[in-house]
């Protein structure tokens, strides 16, 4: 192994362990919090879509300015102080079931001022690593934090289940509280000196988040990008707000059968970003970012057919199919999205861009818990699963059906 890769820089291997605790810590509590929900609090389907939408509410409320207020901050400062607020707001919630006192109420703002502190946390670390390994190992650097992101995103939600069956949900909210302390520890031992934020430019702020705005969405590519991926997020957030109670209720699994069945799903995840980079050599960068939704987004249709005995492994088979097709897809269009963008846009592209997908999330969750309330659990999935398949639309039916790969002359550096 060369010396001079970033396994032997101190401060980056402090900033990738804070970064992995604080991504387990996000994808593991996206599950106990509503199995606590479900399986203790008895959580109706409309509550059970307040509390999902709360936990991505901050992508849509403050996506947009998030990064240029960062911009204004000490990044490593600002991470700190987010992972400590977000633990000892999460270990509220055992202390108040200890107590007797939790409350459906107390789990929605935890969860939504949580992903106020996630928001500005996820944009921090990425913004951070620039002036702490230097431009020339950016590459390097991005690669390992983004293996720890996807390995907590495809495993954190199993883990969740499993920790829930052995502790219970609500103390197993105890470990993920405890995962943000860590993370905040790690980052605080950071020695290297951080750059003072740039003066700040009154006035600038609506002009510039217009401007990222008006490059996506003058974009027919980037468009058709977004808007598949925000249809896609709003029946996903749509389907999460009563997943819980669809896996718990109506196909009968313990939260243990929920962690083993989300565990198995991820492992499509897991294959998904290892096969990425083939899929793209084998059929070009801009034909894997409709075909492989194409073929495999439909497998959600299994989760809605899925009943208890063995009909409950239908759910993991649909899931994993689906987590398969999205993480290529995602491989896909972000690297897409930055080859196409010139560097002066690609902070002010991408918080545009997340604006919209993330801020779907929300939106969907709350129709998602009001049509389970309305038409019942089994009915909405059913919905939700024909509209992800639905969602792939916006890209077939796009510019990218007839591109196999990034046009040259489009590649700016």
């Amino acid at each position: 192994m060369p010396r001079n890769s970033l396994l032997f820089h101190r401060d980056f291997r402090r900033l990738w362990a804070g970064e992995t605790a604080s991504q387990f810590g996000v994808f593991v509590g996206r599950t106990v919090l509503p199995l606590l929900a479900a399986t203790v609090l008895a959580a109706t389907p409309l509550e059970m879509g307040l509390l999902t939408a709360a936990e991505n509410a901050a992508f849509l409320l403050l996506g947009l300015p998030a990064g240029v207020w960062v911009d204004r901050l000490r990044r490593k400062t600002l991470m700190v102080r987010a992972d400590l607020v977000r633990g000892v707001l999460l270990l509220s919630v055992p202390i108040a079931w200890w107590a007797d006192v939790l409350t459906l109420t107390q789990l929605v703002v935890v969860a939504l001022l949580v992903s106020v502190c996630t928001l500005f946390f996820d944009v921090a670390y990425q913004s951070y690593l620039p002036s702490l390994v230097g431009r020339e190992k950016l590459v390097e650097g991005n690669a390992k934090l983004q293996v720890s992101q996807s390995v907590a995103h495809v495993s954190g939600p199993g883990i969740g289940g499993l920790l829930a069956q052995a502790l219970g949900p609500a103390s197993a909210v105890t470990a993920v509280g405890f995962s943000f302390l860590s993370s905040a520890a790690f980052l605080r031992r950071i020695e290297a000196e951080e750059p003072a934020p740039a003066p700040r430019e009154n006035g600038k702020l609506r002009a510039e988040i217009a401007e990222g705005l008006r490059f996506v969405f003058g974009n027919p590519t980037l468009r058709a990008i977004t808007l598949c991926t925000a249809a896609g997020n709003f029946a996903g957030g749509a389907f999460t707000a009563v997943e819980m109670l669809f896996l718990t209720r109506d196909v009968g699994l313990s939260p243990g059968g929920v962690g083993a069945v989300l565990a198995i799903a991820g492992v499509g995840g897991v294959a998904g970003a290892l096969t990425a980079n083939w899929w793209m050599n084998r059929i070009g960068q801009a034909r894997a970012v409709w075909l492989i939704p194409l073929v495999t987004w439909p497998g959600q249709l299994l989760v809605p057919l899925a009943a208890p005995g063995w009909r409950a492994g239908l759910v993991a088979a649909g899931l994993a199919i689906v987590g398969y097709g999205i993480v290529v897809y995602n491989v896909a269009q972000v690297s897409y999205r930055q080859a196409i963008c010139p560097d002066r846009l690609l902070g002010r592209m991408n918080a545009s861009v997340r604006f919209v997908v993330w801020g779907a999330l929300p939106v969907g969750s709350l129709l998602g818990g009001a049509l389970g309330q309305a038409a019942g659990v089994p009915a909405t999935v059913w919905v939700t699963s024909v509209a992800l398949v639905l969602a792939v639309a916006w890209v077939v039916f796009s510019p990218l059906r007839l591109m196999r790969d990034i046009p040259k002359q489009s590649v700016i550096g």
